[in-house]
């Protein structure tokens, strides 16, 4: 069996087996590593030097964590949380079905929102979820919202909006990385509208939306109701707490201006961390204010670190998993011996493509390093099969958003996780990874594979 695919399953199998996904992705790495003959010593030097390149991004959001547990210190999230209460209760504690349901779409509406305007209008990626969700956790329990429809919500957001919409990071995916590396492979695209070619596709990613949240999680979900994010409190919330007005404002002020740093940056093309420089200046800004004196900095600090801790430590051990299945260089050899199946047929070539598009990237944890390993290979076997151009564009951009999704390494489901489960309830296998992966990587791979045969 190939080496890629054996890490890949057996990655999965053992993460939803419950096996702690660093774990899991340690064991697959191993496993991967071993099959395609690299030794126990090449593997882990491989996987070390993967586990450098993931270094920065969980310091990034550690810090992140650290600043979200600031903003909820101000007062801020817990004034969006009694407002949300207020609505939904009455004064015999009772709440109408009808405002249930319509408080309900509000939260899901608007995380679907902020999730698509985090790649494009504020391109902060999954920043936004440690400061939105958490407060709103007691507002979902009130509601007995399934947490897995809010999951699939946000990642719907995340993954259909880079993959559609040619704006922010849908621009470095579709013309940065999509079309650059089709132009590389001898296909001039240029003339071609990115929103045409993945229309499809992201219909098949509405669809999986509204199945699951109109369809499969629409029952109520009972919850622990807690206070905050501290899981061990057992606490109930009584009513309204005090607000101070003015750590209020300035915790507005540092939210706005962590974001316009992350902007300004993702737009100019620095080379800085977005994420990383726009946590520091919301930090540095509430000890200048003394929203966070010097005596509670420690505490609110090192809470918030903890909150995004195990999300960091999957990032690094993904990127190191990464680097070893890159390294058994048999990524390539894995879609060549796919190819010897097609045997002309453009509806078996267009769903292998697809699938090993999902595997690789179910694997790598990111569809932006997905479509460089894959461009090369697809561009000449689509034009010999025949596949037009728009086609082409199409079934390349399909098969490397595939697996982004459900994939256990993937930010756009640990971002949903490290947010949702900030109170221990919403574990990121059962509640994230495989309601993902069902929701979105079947109507995806079924709309690519449309997508290719009609365009």
């Amino acid at each position: 069996m190939n080496a890629v695919i054996l890490a890949v399953l057996v990655m999965l199998i053992l993460a939803t087996l419950r096996v702690h996904v660093v774990l899991s992705l340690f064991v697959g790495a191993l496993v991967g590593g071993l099959s395609a003959g690299l030794g126990i010593s090449q593997t882990m030097v491989a996987f070390q030097n993967g586990l450098a390149d993931g270094a920065k991004i969980a310091l990034s959001y550690a810090l992140l964590g650290a600043f979200a547990m600031a903003v909820a210190h101000s007062g801020l999230p817990q004034l969006l949380a009694n407002w949300l209460i207020a609505r939904i209760e009455t004064e015999d504690g009772s709440a109408s079905q009808r405002v249930v349901r319509v408080t309900t779409m509000m939260v899901l509406g608007g995380l679907t929102a902020m999730a698509i305007m985090s790649q494009n209008l504020i391109p902060v990626h999954i920043a936004f979820i440690p400061l939105v969700v958490p407060p709103l956790l007691i507002v979902m329990s009130r509601l007995q919202l399934d947490r897995r429809a809010v999951a699939c919500a946000i990642t719907f957001g995340l993954v259909t909006t880079y993959m559609f919409l040619p704006l922010g990071f849908g621009r470095v995916f579709l013309h940065d990385i999509l079309y650059a590396n089709i132009k590389d492979a001898g296909l001039d695209v240029s003339r071609i509208s990115a929103t045409h070619a993945m229309g499809i596709p992201a219909l098949g990613m509405i669809t999986g939306l509204l199945i699951a949240v109109f369809v499969t999680y629409r029952k109520p979900r009972t919850y622990r109701i807690d206070t905050g994010t501290d899981s061990d409190s057992g606490e109930e919330i009584s009513g309204p707490v005090e607000i101070d007005r003015r750590k209020v404002a300035i915790a507005l002020v540092a939210v706005v201006a962590c974001f316009a740093v992350q902007t300004v940056l993702t737009w100019t093309g620095s080379e800085a961390d977005p994420l990383l420089v726009g946590a520091l200046m919301g930090l540095l800004l509430f000890m200048a204010t003394r929203v966070v004196t010097i005596a509670e900095a420690d505490d609110v600090f090192t809470g918030g670190m903890r909150m995004m801790a195990l999300i960091g430590l999957i990032m690094i051990t993904a990127q190191g998993f990464a680097a070893v299945l890159k390294e058994t260089k048999q990524i390539e050899p894995l879609v060549k011996s796919a190819t010897s199946l097609f045997a002309g047929s453009k509806p078996a070539a267009a769903f292998v493509m697809l699938l090993v598009g999902l595997i690789v990237t179910m694997g790598i944890g990111s569809s932006f390093s997905t479509l460089p390993i894959i461009s090369a290979i697809y561009v000449p076997l689509c034009l010999s099969l025949g596949f037009s151009p728009v086609a082409t564009v199409s079934l390349i951009g399909t098969a490397g958003a595939l697996g982004d999704a459900g994939s256990p390494a993937s930010d756009s489901t640990l971002g949903p996780t490290a947010g949702l489960n900030a109170d221990g309830q919403h574990d990121h296998m059962r509640d994230s990874v495989i309601p993902t992966f069902l929701h979105f990587n079947i109507p995806l791979l079924i709309a690519g594979w449309i997508a290719a045969m009609v365009l």
